[in-house]
């Protein structure tokens, strides 16, 4: 995940320098993603994608005029089976990219498995690691109220108002649009206490899902199943997610509100906290499928990758081009299903790298940078351009002290484009429910052009601050 300042990685670097290790649990394990030579033997069609797209994600192509094509299909029940064969465990697939994941103690076996007639290509993605920091324990109590000094009597947006109301925000709210219709799939790295925080107790959770520990069972129509904490645990370890919720879903008046208040969420965990691995590449996509199957209109991106462990998988600058990682192919299709994807455009400013993570130099995204109260580009912010010479970023928004919700309810100020972007996603979320006949390209055409620098873009401010109330009377 991305680092939020170079201040906290060097907090967090000095503290996991101290921190008790413990030993990877299980036996050594390795996974492999397989790139499948086609579809053949697929038990679906084209001509029945109710069978595996949501009534929502084809009305949602419809109104765009986008039609169901190839990369909508399963990945082969057949060619599946052909692995299980061999002893191996399919822990997952990509349908966009026709991929599978497969997890095995033997790399030998995992090595010859890429000789099989159905496999293009072959690609160790996970290993597991012999030690990792050892967790430390989940705060599961919540405040109930917030301090007296948080609030501000009559101001309905009290501590978030400057942050939305440099956007254009406000006034969008104000004629009516908070996101209400519009679904909106966070990806993140996990979401304490989102379920019992008073101030997010009205957002409109349409499920959750965890990708890297798939335990959790789903919730349908808000109706949110019982399960034991034990259980929750790794979606509850981490408030990152949270953090973003926050700035999207918060609905607590005079203290702090979200950006589209009233849209729909899924919230999906694709992040590993334990190792930073080319297989978050694949969470990530089977995250944005799944946000794409069940009829997601927007996704929250709050990540980015460039710096795996060890040497051999850290991205080169050539890398930022949109098609080169898996990550970044997965989403430059968001777009053409019809799909906005704002991602982060990652905190790396002040190191080495300084350049964009992946996904956020994909084709037809909102990639969101951060300013501070001045508008002045925030230290930390990474920048452009692509490798192929496109903006980046394509947006900022105000990425320090952003008034945020932390896993345990009460009111934090952060920074990052990590909470630059939801500003911006819940915005896109109201702006389009303003304009519902808009396609996904034409919304993100509109952000652009409303933005501050879009007659002098650079690769710093990308085309500067969008004012959505603009965006949307002109």
């Amino acid at each position: 995940m991305e680092r939020l300042t170079w201040l906290l990685l060097i907090l967090l670097t000095s503290l996991s320098a101290s921190a008790a290790k413990i030993k990877y649990p299980g036996r050594k394990t390795y996974v492999y993603r397989y790139t499948l030579i086609d579809k053949a033997h697929s038990d679906f069609s084209l001509t029945q994608p109710r069978r595996f797209l949501s009534h929502k994600s084809l009305l949602r192509r419809e109104r765009q005029g986008l039609t169901v094509d190839s990369t909508d299909l399963p990945v082969s029940r057949a060619y599946i089976e052909q692995f299980k064969q061999h002893g191996v465990e399919v822990i997952g697939t990509s349908r966009w990219q026709n991929t599978v994941l497969v997890r095995s103690t033997d790399t030998l076996l995992l090595a010859g498995l890429t000789r099989m007639p159905i496999v293009v290509e072959g690609r160790c993605v996970f290993a597991s690691p012999d030690s990792i920091d050892a967790p430390g324990a989940i705060r599961w109590n919540v405040h109930e109220n917030f301090n007296l000094w948080d609030s501000v009597k009559n101001d309905r947006y009290a501590g978030s108002r400057e942050q939305i109301e440099s956007l254009g925000g406000i006034r969008l709210h104000q004629a009516g649009f908070t996101g209400k219709g519009m679904t909106i799939a966070v990806l993140d790295g996990g979401f304490q206490n989102y379920d019992r925080i008073p101030a997010l107790q009205y957002a409109r959770i349409k499920g959750i899902r965890d990708f890297v520990a798939p335990i959790i069972p789903d919730t349908e129509g808000g109706k949110k199943k019982t399960k034991k904490q034990a259980n929750a645990a790794p979606f509850h370890a981490n408030d990152h997610g949270t953090k973003v919720l926050s700035a999207l879903a918060a609905n607590a008046p005079e203290v702090m509100m979200g950006t589209a208040p009233d849209a729909t969420y899924w919230l999906l965990k694709c992040e590993d906290p334990d190792t930073e691995q080319p297989i978050e590449e694949d969470y990530w996509t089977m995250a944005a499928e799944m946000a794409d199957s069940v009829g997601a209109d927007i996704i929250n991106s709050s990540l980015g990758y460039f710096d795996y462990d060890g040497d051999d998988n850290d991205l080169r600058f050539q890398d930022l081009d949109g098609k080169t990682t898996f990550i970044s192919r997965s989403a430059s299709m968001l777009a053409r299903k019809g799909i906005i994807l704002c991602n982060s455009a990652g905190n790396a400013g002040m190191g080495q790298w300084k350049k964009i993570s992946v996904p956020a130099d994909a084709h037809d995204i909102l990639t969101v940078g951060a300013v501070d109260k001045r508008q002045r580009l925030a230290a930390f912010s990474s920048i452009g351009p692509t490798q192929d010479g496109r903006v980046k970023p394509d947006v900022v928004a105000q990425g320090t002290s952003v008034t945020l919700l932390s896993g345990r309810g009460t009111l934090v100020r952060d920074m990052g484009t990590s909470f630059s972007t939801p500003l911006v996603t819940g915005l896109v979320a109201c702006l389009w429910q303003a304009m519902p006949e808009k396609s996904a390209l034409e919304i993100i055409e509109l952000v652009r052009r409303s933005a501050s620098h879009y007659n002098e873009p650079t690769n710093i401010y990308g085309y500067g601050m969008p004012d959505f109330w603009n965006a949307y009377i002109k």
